[in-house]
């Protein structure tokens, strides 16, 4: 809901009042700037964005329906300028197909796939057994715990059953036991 200032000061601006609109401008500018400036993280740009949103606010006012907040509209209308905004940008872009022209001539471009290289495979394989080995180092309520959940991935609920435990205490467990291995596999 709106406040019965802030109503009468949109009822005065949709009609033409130039001071009520200004009145509005000041009480919500500085609301409006920071939604514009979070967005695009420049203070210019988002002093411009502030200005446009105002200014589409004024010609829209009749469309605003008083059962809102304004400043929710006020800020819909300045996240849909700031992303105007960044449609109207043009992004240089290269394509990664297309040869490279160099002062030898032509180049076609080569790219090893990360996702297959043997170096990411041995990386991931002793990545694994470091993980392991820092599971096998915990406590056994706690590894237990950890198996349970993250290998067999079973519901709270359920563990708390087979461990014949309070739900609480799987959960207590569980927030330990990766406690321990946050500190465990920091130190690798």
């Amino acid at each position: 809901m709106i406040t019965q200032e802030t109503n009468e000061l949109i009822t005065l601006a949709s009609s033409g009042d130039q001071q009520a609109f200004t009145a509005l401008v000041r009480r919500f500018e500085p609301q409006v700037h920071a939604v514009c400036l979070k967005m695009v993280h420049n203070q210019e740009t988002a002093r411009d964005l502030t200005q446009e949103t105002f200014v589409k606010a004024f010609g829209a006012l009749d469309s605003f329906d008083r059962s809102y907040t304004f400043s929710t509209w006020l800020y819909k209308i300045a996240r849909n300028t700031c992303i105007d905004h960044f449609r109207r940008q043009k992004l240089e872009t290269y394509s990664l197909d297309a040869p490279l022209q160099t002062k030898e001539g032509e180049m076609q471009r080569d790219f090893p796939s990360p996702i297959n290289s043997p170096e990411r495979h041995l990386i991931l394989k002793e990545r694994g057994r470091l993980i392991a080995d820092a599971i096998e180092s915990l406590p056994d309520k706690y590894r237990e715990v950890i198996r349970l959940r993250h290998k067999q991935e079973l519901p709270y609920e359920e563990i708390a059953g087979i461990l014949d435990v309070p739900l609480g205490t799987v959960k207590a467990r569980l927030f330990r036991a990766r406690e321990l291995l946050k500190k465990r596999l920091k130190s690798i």
